[in-house]
């Protein structure tokens, strides 16, 4: 991690950059993956599973739909776990279900917002090197909540054709209608547009690599909503001389380990400090069985000094971190006016990987700056809101005449005529 120190106020956009890459091809092929599921359906993603796969490969065309029952064993203590993280999880998300608001704004006018749940649903849980059976828990417990008509899940396939035992264990747990062994740009496809087997969603939720978040951001914008922008995994560490230095270190080796274009930023009130965490560092990283994914990460990483407060809060806004760790004397002295983050750890004892996991927050959270103007999935993400209207002819003789005077003031004769009809 190279070390800036008090860097002055126009370097701060460099170095809150994240990693860039080149995503041209990947883009190219995800356009060819999404036309071809497209016109093919379930025969398109056989192939194009095949295709990754260099073998055949399970997929909807061929029975891939597994039935969310017949769960298979898990160790006990995994169950106690999830049934303890599902439990904090449901019951954080259920305080935040809405409730229909009614107001008359004028005598004889009366405006309601009603929440409305979104009715189906798609689900991407990613596999590959590490199946994140906790997303299904953040994922599906608040769709439940919310009430969405049908919740499917869409998740890569073993070697063996089959589905990671744990995830299947979660969604069946979480209440997830119908589960599919499909991965990539090819599951997004699938779900953004409809297949024989596949239902087509209204809404795509879920993290993933390159080509499925490509996919996302490409069909976001035409055929299916999605939950955020997202990108690579990151997290900003805030520390000072009484931070505990290995503590520190685990914190950023725990987004670095995620992937290797993960970025972890470490911004320090001393040097002597940030060394010293920095040394934590490559000891722990030693001991990682994901060190080489580890090590790439930090490649693309930073640590910042900061002598004054008031630099580290606006350079934190700045960054707009994923996951914000605030571990210093007086964490709040921080927290409190941070106005740009997925999700704040407030304190020594909050560990980024409790949000991950068991606290009851959600970790799926906007990436690369979009926690400027993203929230992260909450109960709101299952729903909308839907405005009712009923005004009364006392109330319409009341607000009439404002309206028809903006009306034609905009130059809109049969806006201004809809009120002058009722009144006659």
């Amino acid at each position: 991690m190279k070390v800036y120190i008090n860097p002055d106020r126009r370097q701060w956009q460099e170095l809150c950059a994240r990693p860039s890459a080149d995503n041209s091809a990947i883009r190219e092929r995800v356009e060819e993956i999404l036309r071809r599921v497209r016109e093919g359906g379930d025969a398109a993603i056989k192939a194009i599973e095949a295709e990754i796969a260099s073998a055949a490969a399970p997929s909807a065309a061929t029975g891939a739909r597994q039935e969310v029952g017949g769960t298979p064993s898990i160790p006990e203590a995994l169950r106690e776990a999830i049934a303890a993280a599902a439990a904090n999880i449901r019951a954080f998300h259920a305080a935040q279900l809405p409730k229909t608001i009614e107001v008359e704004t004028t005598p004889g006018v009366r405006c309601i917002q009603k929440p409305v749940a979104i009715r189906k649903v798609g689900l991407y849980i990613p596999g590959g090197t590490a199946p994140l059976f906790s997303t299904v828990l953040m994922l599906a417990i608040p769709a439940k909540l919310a009430g969405c008509e049908q919740v499917i899940l869409c998740t890569p396939a073993g070697p063996d054709g089959q589905i990671n035992p744990v995830v299947r264990y979660a969604a069946e747990y979480c209440g997830v209608d119908r589960i599919f062994p499909i991965g990539g740009a090819q599951a997004i496809a699938a779900m953004a547009y409809g297949t024989e087997t596949v239902p087509k969603v209204d809404k795509i939720f879920g993290p993933g690599n390159r080509y499925v978040t490509t996919a996302k951001q490409i069909l976001g914008g035409t055929s299916v909503a999605i939950d955020m922008p997202a990108g690579p995994s990151e997290v900003m560490v805030i520390a000072d001389n009484g931070t505990d230095a290995d503590c520190a270190a685990s914190d950023l080796l725990s987004q670095a380990e995620h992937g290797r274009d993960s970025q972890v930023m470490l911004v320090c009130t001393s040097e002597a400090k940030a060394a010293e965490i920095q040394a934590r560092v490559q000891a722990r990283l030693e001991q990682l069985p994901r060190r080489d994914i580890a090590s790439s990460a930090l490649n693309n990483s930073r640590c910042v000094i900061f002598e004054r407060q008031e630099d580290i809060i606006d350079f934190a806004d700045t960054y707009a971190p994923e996951h914000l760790i605030v571990s210093t004397s007086d964490p709040w002295a921080i927290s409190s006016h941070i106005s740009a983050a997925g999700s704040i750890f407030v304190g020594p004892y909050t560990p980024e990987s409790a949000g991950d996991y068991a606290s009851g927050t959600n970790h799926t959270l906007p990436t690369s700056a979009w926690a400027r103007s993203y929230s992260g999935v909450n109960i709101d993400s299952f729903m909308r809101k839907m405005t009712i209207q009923e005004i009364s002819r006392e109330g319409l003789e009341r607000l009439g005449g404002t309206i028809v005077t903006m009306a034609e003031a905009e130059g809109l004769q049969a806006h201004a005529q809809a009120v002058k009809a009722r009144l006659k």
